[in-house]
């Protein structure tokens, strides 16, 4: 590559925003070069929809966001249709599982490899491996410093792409390194949920960042041993999240029980949510009314016989073995020398656990925080000040984040997109 390289859009971050935007300004005629860390381009797309790749949602609710209506203003009002015709451009095809869109394929690797065909179609430079060291307004724009390896990354070709990535990131950490300025008319920031240091070096503010998306570090209230006896049980179940005895947030889903809390994706839209001291309360019986299930547990008492706490085994087939066990516990504490099952219809509709925090935040889906929405403006994903030398910022590098589903990967299409249909 030459020194001082110009192209007319220069965006850092090879991520799924970075991707989608480098694509568009690209079919719209533009000289591209995208700028990466990594040692390749779309790496975390691998990883989403855990290796499926949720591509988006048939139905995008702008309440899932934590800023809807400024999604919204950058989304328009049919996002749906525009990310379909953006797929099928790309050769990808779709399927759909309760309204969370895939690739037909159901392999992340076939939508990372799409874009990347793409890119090698249309001619966009990927410099990997790279880090923008310096940034200056220019003549024409922008002039850019980066560090970069001095040659080609090799690394001994392996059977799976796991393994020879990590053969690879081992090469990038002892390779030498280069400087080259880049010069570009417009810039993209598209660095994902990690912009702190591209926003100090451009100057811009910072919202503090948090992870997101992750399980809900929680206790049993009154039973310090009972995640212990539930770890790794999986239910379905009605998470309501409760403060101060007021609903803030219900949904249905699977649970997974772990030691510290619990997880699985209504657990995960919780922790986006959760403060200390919530109480977060289980139903495991979302599909039937108090009423119902009263009926049913009678009826099962004319069957069996009365319910004792002190014979979990009066609850099998209804319940796992597991949590049989942890319910009679709930109900001797509560109700202590009952055996009315409209107790027991209570603790099942309301399980309770109290909320301490999030947990595992280093593997969380995605980070809130980044730069504030008010630097930019709607629908360019233009920031306000850059007279002169045009700057745009896209997907998670903005303070925007949102429920599982495929929403936050929309966003990352769309606002890649957006960030360069005003060049």
């Amino acid at each position: 590559m030459n020194a001082n390289a110009f192209y007319d859009v220069l965006v850092i971050g090879g991520g799924a925003s970075g991707l989608a935007a480098a694509i568009t300004a690209a079919r719209a005629g533009k000289s591209v070069c995208i700028v990466e860390c990594d040692v390749a381009c779309g790496l975390k797309i691998l990883a989403t929809g855990n290796g499926r790749c949720n591509l988006s949602n048939e139905s995008i609710d702008f309440q899932r966001y934590n800023h809807p209506a400024f999604v919204e203003s950058v989304m328009g009002s049919q996002p749906e249709e525009e990310l379909g015709n953006f797929f099928s451009s790309l050769g990808i095809m779709t399927t759909s599982e309760e309204g969370r869109l895939y690739p037909r394929s159901l392999r992340a690797e076939s939508v990372r490899d799409a874009l990347l065909n793409a890119c090698d179609r249309l001619g966009i430079a990927l410099i990997c491996g790279a880090n923008v060291v310096s940034a200056s307004k220019a003549p024409e724009g922008w002039a850019l410093q980066i560090d970069r390896p001095a040659r080609t990354l090799k690394a001994k070709k392996h059977d799976d792409r796991k393994t020879e990535v990590r053969s690879l990131r081992k090469v990038l950490a002892d390779a030498p390194r280069k400087n080259e300025t880049l010069q570009t008319k417009a810039v993209i920031i598209a660095t994902g949920g990690n912009p702190a240091d591209i926003a100090q070096l451009l100057n811009l503010p910072l919202t503090a960042q948090r992870p997101v998306l992750c399980p809900a570090s929680a206790s049993v209230v009154g039973d310090q041993t009972a995640l212990k006896t539930l770890d790794g049980l999986r239910v379905r179940a009605r998470l309501t999240l409760t403060r101060n005895h007021e609903e803030l947030w219900h949904e249905d889903g699977e649970v997974l029980f772990r030691t510290f809390g619990i997880s699985g994706v209504a657990a995960f839209n919780l922790s986006r949510r959760v403060q200390h001291g919530d109480t977060i309360l289980l139903d495991v019986f979302p599909d039937l009314s108090k009423g119902e299930l009263l009926d049913m547990l009678n009826q099962r008492v004319e069957l069996l016989g009365g319910f004792s706490p002190h014979d979990p085994r009066w609850l099998d087939g209804m319940l796992a073995p597991q949590l049989s066990h942890v319910v009679c516990t709930a109900f001797e504490q509560c109700h202590p020398g009952s055996h009315d099952v409209i107790h027991l219809v209570s603790i099942l509709k309301h399980f309770k656990l109290l909320v301490e925090g999030t947990a595992e935040e280093r593997s969380a889906q995605v980070t809130r925080g980044g730069v504030p929405i008010e630097s930019v403006s709607t629908p360019s994903l233009c920031v306000s000040n850059a007279t002169g030398a045009p700057l745009y910022i896209c997907g998670e590098a903005l303070d925007i984040d949102a429920d599982c589903g495929g929403f936050n990967l929309a966003w990352a299409w769309i606002s890649g997109i957006r960030a360069v249909s005003s060049l």
